[in-house]
């Protein structure tokens, strides 16, 4: 018997993280880019929420709004983007279910650029599933995002009605991962190479000796990159 799956896995937002107070948003995100954050399986929208001041060094209010997003489903002591029902396939999930979280992310989305009158860029960063989140948003809706930071994610096996359009408007990734890493197998991260080099313009960090984590140095070089590919709006 086929389980019927979602076609919508809803992103909770009461649960978003914001780095400006709530009443701001408006103006913020007319004048500055928003970066979206996706954490990893069984964790929770406060995980990645401290990288925002690291992300707008020297110059406060002027470096992208940030929003930590919560995945829309519970798993372990947190939440995740899609169930990992065999850990050692965490790197290849259910397609129909990463599709449900895409679109429950780009629903939230929308909801949050109607309250600015003309909103700004909008980059996504991830780790791990989150990572994984990153790619599918850019398969599915390239023209939406001006760049990616993939962290220790991988992208999921399947074609996406948008991957030519992916490739031809090629987008700046930036895709960082630690060659120690025991969670995402090798057949994840020959598929990901393949995929990022051929439809993104890729720039693809390794880290010796790291695991399934991020490094001090990964970081100054995710900053560096959005300082580059995610500007504020002109007007």
């Amino acid at each position: 018997m086929t389980s019927i799956r979602p076609l919508e896995l809803p992103v909770d937002p009461a649960a978003t993280v914001w780095s400006v107070p709530e009443s701001e948003l408006p103006g913020a995100l007319e004048s500055r880019p928003l970066l979206v954050l996706m954490h990893g399986y069984g964790s929770h929208e406060h995980d990645l929420a401290a990288l925002a001041a690291h992300l707008d060094p020297g110059h406060p209010g002027t470096g992208p709004v940030v929003a930590s997003l919560r995945a829309p489903l519970p798993a372990g002591p947190g939440y995740a983007w899609f169930p990992i029902t065999d850990p050692t396939r965490a790197g290849n999930p259910d397609i129909d279910l990463a599709n449900a979280a895409t679109v429950g992310v780009m629903r939230w989305l929308e909801e949050v650029q109607a309250l600015a009158r003309t909103p700004g860029p909008v980059a996504l960063l991830g780790f791990s599933q989150g990572g994984a989140m990153v790619t599918h948003l850019l398969r599915h809706h390239p023209e939406q995002f001006s760049c990616g930071v993939v962290l220790s994610g991988f992208t999921v096996p399947g074609l996406v009605g948008g991957d030519q359009a992916l490739a031809e408007i090629s987008p700046p990734v930036y895709w960082g991962r630690g060659l120690a890493d025991p969670l995402i197998g090798a057949d994840a991260v020959a598929r990901t190479e393949r995929f990022l080099t051929a439809h993104t313009d890729l720039t693809a960090s390794t880290f010796a000796g790291l695991g399934h984590g991020v490094a001090g140095e990964e970081i100054e070089e995710v900053a560096a990159f959005l300082a580059t590919h995610l500007t504020a709006p002109s007007r």
